[in-house]
């Protein structure tokens, strides 16, 4: 049994049955949690009679269509994605109907399986790069963005926007009862929420083209070849169709200063980096911003702390992390915000 928000649930027995909806013929062996304890997600290994073995991945958080839908875009891009990206996502199994997704639920909890054939994986990204090793993976993440704007129009359509998500936040604001973390907070969430609204108001939106993101680039989230050449990518609890500038924050934190750590805050500091400046020029060597991206940037930031880390981080991170973000959230990150100034960027990238 493993405890959830609600009260304690057999996640393995869920698992099971879910498999037994798929292919009733083919026997479990064992299901092990492989999943990462920083986070509310359940990662299983599923071994197979015969040796062979699956990833089922389980969700109880958000609304089922939507994980549906993300996993089905996921799914397209990772049959899309030219050469060298063809094998670089899990694929999900498919049945007769398509996506198999099952849904398991009663009075304790909504939860949905979705099964991966296994990844291939090879090096971990070193906790802190050199210069060279920054410039690589400028080279790199440039030319996986490009392939992923290449095959855009190829995906099915995504109903979720971060407009839509900063509207949900207000609603939860406005609930007759509205849970913690909010309810000492509700003026400096709503600000930042009406200030995201007018600044993205003031963008020009035609400029930040949708394409497939995964938002969460922690260097445990996928491999790279010995010279760093992108390799293979799992973990797509973040994924949405956005402008690439939402991965950006991420990769600030990969090329920082700091590294890798286990203790881990989300500071806007990454972003003013000048080891940042220089991924920034390198990837613009190769697949350029406009300006608009780079104005985009403060709001990126804005948008992560208000939807991942106070929204939804209760769902994001287990409550021993999720805590201690949100409170850094109120008392550091949202007013720490106007700290990134654009301007610096622009001129480095002559914009």
């Amino acid at each position: 049994m493993t405890e959830h928000i609600g009260s304690p649930v057999d996640f393995i027995s869920i698992v099971e049955n879910a498999w037994k909806a798929y292919d009733a013929s083919r026997s479990i062996q064992s299901v092990h949690d492989i999943s990462v304890k920083v986070s509310t997600n359940h990662v299983y290994k599923v071994s197979l009679e015969g040796g062979h073995f699956v990833i089922a991945k389980l969700s109880y958080f958000g609304q089922f269509e939507h994980f549906v839908e993300d996993h089905t875009i996921i799914n397209a891009l990772s049959n899309n994605l030219p050469y060298p990206y063809e094998n670089f996502l899990s694929r999900a199994l498919v049945n007769k109907d398509g996506l198999f997704v099952h849904r398991y639920n009663d009075e304790s909890i909504d939860a949905w399986v979705i099964f991966y054939r296994p990844i291939r994986t090879l090096n971990r990204m070193p906790n802190r790069l050199d210069e060279g090793q920054i410039e690589k993976l400028a080279k790199q993440f440039a030319k996986f963005h490009r392939a992923c704007f290449e095959v855009r129009h190829t995906l099915p359509p995504s109903s979720k926007d971060m407009l839509s998500d900063i509207n949900h936040l207000l609603r939860t604001l406005n609930a007759p009862i509205s849970p913690e973390p909010y309810a000492r907070h509700f003026d400096q969430i709503r600000e930042h929420c009406q200030t995201f609204k007018t600044n993205l108001g003031l963008l020009n939106l035609k400029e930040l083209t949708p394409i497939p993101v995964f938002v969460d680039w922690n260097i445990g989230n996928f491999s790279v070849t010995k010279d760093l050449k992108l390799y293979s990518r799992w973990d797509y609890d973040w994924f949405r169709m956005t402008s690439r500038m939402m991965d950006f924050y991420f990769l600030s934190r990969i090329v920082s200063s700091v590294g890798d750590k286990t203790s881990f805050s989300y500071l806007v500091d990454p972003l003013m980096e000048e080891r940042f400046i220089r991924f920034l020029r390198v990837y613009h060597e190769h697949n350029p911003f406009n300006r608009t991206e780079i104005l985009f940037l403060k709001e990126v930031y804005r948008f992560f702390i208000l939807h991942y880390v106070i929204h939804f981080g209760n769902y994001f991170f287990l409550n021993r992390y999720a805590s201690r973000l949100q409170s850094e959230a109120f008392i550091t990150y949202l007013r720490s915000v106007d700290q990134f100034r654009p301007g610096k960027l622009l001129d480095e990238l002559k914009l």
